[in-house]
Formats: C-alpha cells, sequence, structure tokens
C-alpha cells in the first residue's frame, strides 16, 4: 500500500499538461532585471553599479545575513542602474537592471556535459560552495539552503528527504528535471548526504509519475543509500512536514523544525542546483519553470535565466489567450496573482499558470454552515473555520491558541468549503498578524 501523510489533505484533478513536454531553453532577453530579495530572509545587498560590466554566473549581491543567499548576474553585459521593480506581489523591491551583451560566462564554470561523480570536499566546504553559489529551496519556500544544512546545536540529522512530489497541480517542472538530469540529481543528494554527515536518503515521487519513479529507481541502483519511494496522490504532499510523515512516519511538533525529527527536507530541482554548484561551479541564476494553462496553445517546461520578464515566457508558450482571466505565478493552490506579466522571473518562480475568465471568477461567499469540511482536510489538523473567524473579529490571543501560525498556506481549506469562504485569504492576514506578535514578545 502506497504511503502518504495521516492527517487530512485532498485530491484535485491533476492537470499536467506540460507532462513530457522537454525542456526547452530560452534565449536572454534584451534585458534582465534581478531581484535582491530572492529567498526568506534578509535580501542581498548589492555588490556591483551603474556601468560594471558582468558574465553569467557574476556575483551583483552578497547575502545580507545569516539567514540570506547570494544573487549572481544570469546574463552578460553591463549594468543598466540598480533601483527598484515590481516583485510577484505588486510592491517594489530593490532590483539590478542589467543590459544584455552576448552570452559571456564566468571563466570558472564548467560548461561541459560530462558527468562529475566523485566529490573530494569535506562536509563545510561542499555547505561553503552551496552558499557562494546563492542556492535556495526550489519548491516555492525559497529558504537559503545552507542554512538547512547546517542544524542547531543539539539537533543531528538522521535521513535527507528529497521533496519530488511535485503534488501542485499543473505544475511539471520537477517532473521534466527528474527525466531529463535524473543522475546529476542523485549526485546532487549524495552531496547532501555528505554535506549533513548521514547515509541514507529517500527520493519520494508520487505515484502519478511512473515514468519517472522507474528512471530514478534504475539510476539509484548505482549510489549506496538512495531509495526511490513511489507515494500516494496526496496534496499537500510536498509540505515538509507532510512529506516526513509520510515518508518516514514522524511527525514535527508545533514550533518545531523538521530536524527536530531526524530530518532535512530539499527539494529535487535544489538537489539538481547543488550537484551544478559543487560540481560544476555554476551558481543558481537559471532554472526550470511549467508555462500551462487549459487555454495556453503550447504549454511548455522552460529553461530560464533569472531576472527573464514572464511575458516572454507566455509569448514562447503561444501567447496571452483571449480569455485569461488571471495569471498565476505558482500553482492554482498556493500560487498568487500576478499584477504584471513584466514581473521578473526569480528563484521561487516554479510555474506560470494561466487561468481562464471562467476558472478565476469567485463565487459569492455564503455562511459557514459548520459541516467541518475544512477541518477534515486540514493536513496540520486546525480548525480553519474558526481561525478565519478569529480574523475577521481581530481576537489575536484566541488565533495564536488555535495555532495559526502552524498553517502552511497550502489552501485545501478554500478548495473544499463548500460556502465559497476565502478561508485561506483571512487565515493568511491573521497568521501575519500573530507572527508579528509572537516576534515581538520574544524581543
Amino acid at each position: 500500500m502506497l504511503r502518504t501523510f495521516r492527517i487530512g489533505g485532498i485530491h484535485p484533478p491533476e492537470n499536467k499538461l506540460s507532462a513530457g513536454k522537454k525542456i526547452t531553453a530560452l534565449a536572454a532577453p534584451k534585458q534582465v532585471i534581478i531581484p535582491l530579495s530572492q529567498h526568506i530572509g534578509a535580501p542581498a545587498q548589492a555588490v556591483v553599479k551603474k556601468g560594471d560590466p558582468v558574465k553569467a554566473g557574476t556575483l551583483v549581491a552578497k547575502a545580507g545575513g545569516f539567514v540570506s543567499a547570494n544573487i549572481h548576474s544570469s546574463v552578460s553585459g553591463k549594468v543598466n542602474k540598480i533601483d527598484s521593480a515590481l516583485d510577484a506581489s505588486g510592491y517594489k523591491r530593490p532590483a539590478i537592471y542589467i543590459d544584455v551583451e552576448g552570452d559571456e560566462w564566468e571563466e570558472t564554470i564548467d560548461r561541459s556535459e560530462t558527468l562529475v561523480k566523485e566529490c573530494t570536499l569535506t562536509s563545510k566546504e561542499i555547505v561553503d560552495k552551496i552558499a557562494a553559489a546563492g542556492i535556495v529551496g526550489l519548491g516555492g519556500a525559497t529558504f537559503p539552503t545552507q542554512v538547512k544544512l547546517m542544524p542547531p546545536p543539539g539537533s543531528k540529522a538522521e535521513i535527507i528527504i528529497i521533496n519530488a512530489v511535485e503534488c501542485e497541480p499543473y505544475l511539471t517542472s520537477d517532473h521534466s528535471l527528474m527525466m531529463e538530469k535524473g543522475e546529476h540529481i542523485l549526485v546532487g543528494v549524495t552531496l547532501l548526504m555528505k554535506a549533513v554527515n548521514v547515509n541514507k536518503a529517500v527520493i519520494g515521487i508520487e505515484n502519478n509519475k511512473p515514468d519517472a519513479i522507474a528512471h530514478l529507481t534504475k539510476l539509484a541502483a548505482g549510489y549506496s543509500g538512495i531509495e526511490i519511494m513511489p507515494l500516494k496522490v496526496q496534496y499537500p504532499q510536498g509540505g515538509e512536514k507532510q512529506l516526513i510523515d509520510a515518508v518516514i512516519r514522524r511527525q514535527v511538533k508545533s514550533g518545531a523544525l523538521p530536524i527536530s525529527a531526524g530530518a532535512v527536507v530539499q527539494n529535487v530541482g535544489t538537489a539538481y542546483a547543488v550537484y551544478e554548484a559543487v560540481q560544476k561551479n555554476k551558481p543558481l541564476f537559471e532554472r526550470v519553470v511549467t508555462v500551462t494553462g487549459k487555454a495556453v496553445a503550447n504549454p511548455s517546461n522552460f529553461l530560464v535565466r533569472m531576472g527573464t520578464p514572464i511575458n516572454m515566457l507566455i509569448e514562447v508558450a503561444g501567447g496571452i489567450p483571449e480569455n485569461t482571466g488571471k495569471i498565476i505565478g505558482g500553482g492554482p493552490m498556493m500560487g498568487k496573482a500576478l499584477v504584471s506579466a513584466e514581473v521578473p522571473v526569480t528563484k521561487g518562480s516554479s510555474g506560470v499558470l494561466l487561468l481562464t475568465k471562467e476558472e478565476s471568477v469567485r463565487k459569492p461567499m455564503q455562511d459557514c454552515i459548520r459541516c467541518a469540511k475544512c477541518v477534515n482536510v486540514c493536513p496540520m489538523g486546525l480548525n480553519p473555520a474558526f481561525l478565519m473567524k478569529f480574523t475577521v473579529y481581530k481576537d489575536w490571543d484566541k488565533a495564536e491558541a488555535g495555532y495559526i501560525q502552524d498553517c502552511i498556506e497550502c489552501g485545501s481549506c478554500s478548495y473544499t468549503c463548500p460556502a465559497n469562504r476565502p478561508l485561506l485569504d483571512q487565515i493568511r492576514l491573521g497568521k501575519g498578524k500573530v507572527m508579528g506578535i509572537i516576534r515581538a514578545r520574544k524581543s
């Protein structure tokens, strides 16, 4: 019997329209916009100025703190300016504008196709190279990878868990990467194992990707300590706590980190980026992005340079359909509507979803009938109906007592609500307020 997490969950229509589409490398645009906040934590600090020449892989911004990440140029050319630019949420953030001239890469990057398996670096040297390359979680959370690989005192990793479930409907970037870069990913997993000194890793893949399961299982026979684990299709299995529960049957307590269960969880795309950073000296400046939607002419998986305007991807996929209602950054469950198609691709850009007008219109909200469907599907065991009420009435003490801070914002509650209540929207607002109160109290 296939494993999955034991609390809540849903199974929305998968709509993997771009599955089986090979990764297509997009040419660099005439100008890229490189935001300085492409990760959770402190924004990076620019180390270039107007007029400076750069190459693909040149460091342009240094990590601004312990929880932060370096940022590199994705193109060669000249720095046009350091200014602000709209991010995916519609806010103006500091960014570096680079005018593209040719495609010259830093000489230290190994651009050959040769697979490099052997690594003589120490654990610390691997972590240092990962930090230097600016690698973050590529599943969407964008937590700096080097921080995850340095467990706090008193904590010890027992297992690396690779998140290859890609449970978000529509998205196929991870699936395509597994099919085309499977062995590179496995080398990346061995590097992560060495970085945290463990001898076991599990790659969890949902059972709707049988080709990826078969492909990686065959390859993994040549790698000691790596297991490929097929999982039941269940959203949101890509959540760290849900994946840990599914794979090793341990649950992470409220407020605790995954390392408390002995696990370090990394996305499969992150494992590939680790391979490129450690074995090829290549910083993270490009990634695979899915562009999809029921009305999109050519749903595709693209290899894209960071800073490329999203409208360029959409054009290559066939352009914006006439009946488009919303453009979503990410998938339909956890993604957010973009204010403009001109915002740039960042490290956290896993997909671009074009919803039709019919799909994007919300139904009128009705009164809650206390059916408890939201409670049944919540993967964190929360009561979304009550948490929404506490937020609406600004009852922050009750919201905190109801563990609103544990919400993973998966949207399962809103998806299943027969009264069309904006549960996630309100809970997200309340969670931000309560988290601020908790931080203020601790300080």
